[in-house]
């Protein structure tokens, strides 16, 4: 299965879990393991994740998990063994386009949210990630989410030892740091 099939899992879809699976619960952003043969209900089918509801709460499923939906899981996302600084830092904003709040229908760069990226390279050639990104708004409770979803995503490359995400409210978010086809997507032209 690829990116693009996800989407095909339409929203209120119930799927049983076909073994125990770690998924980042939401708004909380810590892993919790849902059990096998529990159903839950495709809430939003976006990026290289899945967000579904269960117990009465959401949880975001990575798409290396996905076999755990019945699915074929997606491989982690890599680089070449010599990749570029450029390569690297390419493979990072390629990745955070795949993050998704699990409430709105468009990628965390699109919604304006990553403020920057810095990749600092260690003396062992391994490299550290910070990213500066904010939230729609400062009660936003997504952002522990969101920042996990990033750093598992972003870890995927074996150049990369750490990932730290640091959420910023200035400047504030607003609507005109969307692109044009985030707005499109939202109606908001």
């Amino acid at each position: 299965m690829d990116i693009e099939q996800i989407t095909q899992l339409a929203k209120g879809q119930s799927l049983p879990l076909q073994r125990d699976v770690d998924a980042i619960a939401i708004p909380f952003g810590k892993t919790e393991t849902l059990p096998e043969d529990s159903v839950v209900s495709v809430m939003q089918a976006k990026g290289s994740s899945v967000s579904v509801g269960f117990g009465g709460r959401l949880y975001l499923i990575e798409g290396r998990n996905l076999d755990a939906l019945g699915l074929e899981p997606l491989p982690r996302p890599s680089l070449p063994e010599e990749a570029s600084d450029e390569e690297i830092e390419q493979f990072v904003w390629d990745q955070l386009k795949t993050c998704f709040d699990p409430e709105i229908p468009v990628n965390i760069v699109d919604l304006g949210l990553v403020y920057g990226c810095r990749i600092e390279r260690l003396i062992s050639g391994e490299r550290i990630v910070t990213i500066r990104m904010t939230l729609t708004a400062p009660g936003c409770g997504m952002g522990d989410v969101i920042a996990a979803d990033a750093r598992n995503k972003i870890l995927g490359a074996p150049q990369i030892s750490k990932v730290h995400t640091e959420i910023v409210f200035s400047p504030p978010w607003s609507r005109d740091m969307m692109s044009d086809e985030a707005k499109l997507e939202l109606g908001m032209f």
